[in-house]
């Protein structure tokens, strides 16, 4: 989830617990406070400019995601808004909102589909119900909702605890959603006689009801993008990006199947997609992408490349998305494999 959103949602538990954790600290410090240890975690983007991108793919929503360090990471935070304010506010008085407010991110975090390592450094596991979204502006609008009516009651904690109250059952009714667009999913596995498929749906851009849904077998994807609430598909969507995307997700009973192999459409390229995939240069890309597809194999100034995206991050219609990110290729220089980041001209990545 984005950042500020967090942030935000930190601010409003701070308001929302007021007087229920022990601390002395004023309503607006709370938010405060709230506001910036709910951000702390994505303090992880500060190393980006150190690392290469597929070393940051692996760092990112790792330790400072996990609830093993909050504790730690509590303490610290706790010590410097004692320090930082300067006031007889002592860090213990900080530390349960401190803790709090990570948390409130970490479980933002895990709602969404990218994965977040909640046991690092010990494991490198995922975790991930992917009910919303990334950037949700449902989501972010009703704990909007909560800061302004914080602002126009200061008094009371009651707009703060209901704006929660009110985010915790919009992600109950994506949950729902979620299950729906599961069974659409195997309800076409089962059409097709597809045993043994893997079933999975990830939430889209702009409304609880879009859904991606992905059939997957062996190293074949069945992918189509649903609105679980449409009756009609538009007959003209327009020329804006934004209404050809919504206009990519159709209803449950006419929906548009695409067929994706992980090693690419042509068979004659897959043998050399294949040994791109498992190169030692792609080992962390491939611990990242869990629905790996070479999109493109093409002859370039630096050898023969493989570029791959990851197809959870293609909204809408996967045969369209032109823009997806986090696409890396492996360019064969007639010697070895290398790794590239996808552009005009492909951009060596240096390990």
């Amino acid at each position: 989830m984005d950042t500020l959103t967090h942030a935000i949602s930190g601010a409003v538990l701070g308001r929302a617990t007021s007087g229920l954790d022990g601390s002395p600290l004023s309503p607006r410090r709370r938010m405060a406070v709230g506001f910036i240890a709910a951000a702390f975690p994505d303090i992880d983007f500060a190393l980006r400019p150190f690392v290469d991108p597929i070393t940051f793919l692996g760092l990112h929503r790792g330790p400072t995601h996990s609830i093993i360090l909050l504790p730690l990471w509590a303490l610290l935070l706790a010590w410097i808004f004692s320090r930082v304010y300067r006031d007889p506010h002592r860090p213990r008085d900080y530390l349960p909102l401190a803790a709090m407010g990570i948390a409130i991110h970490i479980a933002g975090d895990v709602i969404t589909a990218y994965g977040t390592m909640i046991f690092a450094p010990f494991s490198d596991y995922k975790a991930a119900i992917p009910t919303t979204f990334i950037i949700d502006p449902w989501f972010t609008g009703i704990l909007l909702l909560g800061v302004i009516g914080s602002w126009l009651w200061r008094a009371s904690r009651l707009p703060a605890a209901l704006s929660l109250l009110v985010l915790v059952g919009y992600v109950g009714f994506q949950g729902v959603q979620l299950h729906a667009a599961l069974q659409v999913g195997e309800r076409y596995a089962l059409e097709e006689g597809m045993e043994g498929a893997r079933v999975s749906a990830l939430p889209q851009p702009l409304s609880p009801f879009n859904w991606q849904v992905v059939v997957e077998s062996e190293k074949d994807y069945w992918i189509a993008a649903v609105n679980l609430r449409a009756r009609e598909a538009p007959a003209d969507p327009g020329d804006g990006r934004i209404a050809q995307l919504m206009a990519s997700y159709r209803p449950v009973d006419d929906l548009r199947w695409r067929s994706f192999h992980a090693f690419g459409p042509v068979p004659e390229k897959r043998p050399l997609a294949r040994e791109a995939w498992y190169s030692e240069e792609m080992a962390d890309y491939r611990s990242f992408a869990q629905l790996p597809h070479a999109f493109r194999v093409e002859q370039t100034d630096v050898g023969t490349c493989v570029w791959f995206r990851d197809l959870r991050f293609s909204p809408g219609d996967p045969e369209t998305s032109r823009r997806a990110p986090f696409r890396y290729g492996a360019c064969h220089d007639g010697e070895e494999w290398r790794l590239f980041g996808h552009g005009d001209p492909p951009q060596p990545i240096d390990r």
